[in-house]
């Protein structure tokens, strides 16, 4: 029997659920038969570029699509394993020849920001003077890995996450027509696990449906899943609020104990602030994302959870004040020059200027104690004016302090990369600030593991006697 995702892949463009700024728009070129010559689809994995680009190959061929047919005039290819300038080559070559049943001859090009950078060329020469009988459809998750040469030359458009919402009802409609007998609660489990994506919304509903022949609920989802009760996380969150160290510590060890891993209590963390946002808690989320990153998560964790609970700022936000705001100290306004008298008078001492008032101190935020919200609007921003550099930041490591951002890349080639985008990243920060990138990783080791060694060790962290 077929997974679920391949059951009810869509097979016309009005059965896509939750692509309507795409579907539409393919809808109208079809009826008013202005087709663009190629079209790059970019979007998160999941999200179902590929099977609109296979509906939108047959039906501007009037092909009905099933999804086992094979027509000579839709060819597939996958960039990951077909990155040469050979591969292209040979394409272009093919291009030439009329389609053999349909109106076009229809290439869909998967993973296409996986090719090479002679073959993207190879590739442009297409694009530019395409064949009238040949159409491009290229679809990515790493949009800013394609060039711009082919991205102009393209008609964009952008799949997105499905509205949990949306998921919901999508879900819930399968599960009644499959007969899987799950509650609300636990299907709203499956569609936070599922983040959005179609095709892992439907693989995990696949994998949940053999847990039980009787009503499938969301205690035997999360222990079936490995996940934390939902009263544990909300009882995480109110001890962080309260600033109950020993409350987050007790509640923490008590989920760690029940088996669950530290990176799936960050995930569920931050599923919940993201669901329910609260001021308190906003800060934690830059934390919790290094959890999975770290070589000590549990540790990584429990520091996350410890730090005193205040709200983010966000010093970058436009606001209707001066760049300067900065300033630590009193800024003593300018004395002014003694006037000179217009006669000599006896010699005598001049009298002494009045001290100027002191100009009120700006109240302003340590920034080096917000170190993590610095770093969260740098990346805000930078995803803004220069994207392709946010995984390179997201990746690195960081210190902020005494007015200086340093940047550990790790590689030589993130430094390169991040150190030619520093005038932006300079745009972002106060003008006092400095920032140096290095090829580094920041060494954090020894401090986990002291740290690790205070909290009572752990199966993670080995330290010797």
């Amino acid at each position: 029997m077929k997974a679920l995702y391949r059951r009810y892949r869509p097979k016309t463009l009005a059965e896509v659920v939750g692509q309507e700024q795409v579907t539409s728009v393919l809808q109208k070129a079809i009826a008013n038969q202005k087709i663009a010559h190629a079209y790059l689809f970019i979007g998160p994995r999941g999200t179902g570029k590929t099977s609109v680009a296979r509906i939108l190959a047959h039906e501007i061929n009037g092909f009905k699509y099933e999804l086992e047919d094979d027509y000579l005039d839709i060819i597939e290819i996958d960039a990951a394993s077909n990155t040469g300038v050979d591969n292209i080559r040979d394409l272009r070559e093919k291009a030439i020849i009329a389609p053999t049943k349909g109106k076009y001859k229809v290439y869909i090009i998967d993973e296409v920001h996986m090719l090479s950078k002679s073959a993207f060329n190879a590739l442009l020469k297409t694009l530019e003077e395409p064949p009238e009988h040949v159409i491009f459809i290229m679809a990515t998750t790493d949009a800013y890995k394609v060039p711009v040469t082919i991205t102009s030359r393209s008609q964009v458009l952008t799949f997105k996450l499905a509205d949990p919402s949306i998921m919901f009802e999508y879900l819930k409609k399968i599960a009644k027509t499959e007969k899987i007998n799950i509650t609300d609660d636990a299907l709203k489990i499956v569609v936070r696990r599922g983040g959005g994506s179609f095709r892992d919304s439907l693989s995990l509903l696949d994998q949940v449906s053999t847990l039980s022949d009787d009503k499938i609920d969301e205690d035997l989802l999360t222990k079936a899943l490995g996940l934390p009760q939902q009263e544990a996380i909300t009882n995480i969150l109110n001890g962080y609020a309260a600033g109950d160290a020993a409350r987050v510590r007790e509640q923490l060890q008590t989920v760690l104990d029940s088996g669950v891993k530290a990176e799936v209590i960050a995930d569920n963390l931050i599923s919940e602030i993201v669901a329910n946002p609260q001021p308190i808690h906003l800060g934690l989320l830059d934390k919790l994302i290094e959890v999975s990153r770290s070589a000590y998560p549990s540790v990584k964790l429990l520091l996350a959870l410890s730090g005193p609970a205040q709200a983010p700022v966000f010093p970058f936000a436009p606001a209707p004040r001066p760049r300067a705001v900065l300033a630590t100290a009193p800024i003593a306004a300018p004395t002014p020059a003694p006037i000179a008298p217009k006669t000599p008078e006896p010699a005598a001492p001049a009298p002494k200027p009045e001290p100027a008032p002191e100009a009120p101190v700006v109240q302003t935020i340590n920034m080096d104690q917000d170190a993590a919200e610095i770093w969260n609007n740098i990346l805000l921003h930078v995803e803004e004016k220069a994207p392709g550099i946010t995984k390179f930041l997201q990746d690195s490591d960081y210190i902020i302090e005494n007015g200086k951002v340093t940047i550990y890349a790790k590689q030589k080639f993130k430094k390169i990369q991040i150190e030619k985008k520093l005038s932006t990243i300079g745009e972002i920060l106060p003008d006092s600030y400095t920032i140096e990138v290095n090829d580094q990783t920041l060494n954090k080791d020894a401090e986990m593991a002291a740290i690790a060694a205070i909290m009572g060790g752990g199966e993670e962290v080995q330290i010797d006697a």
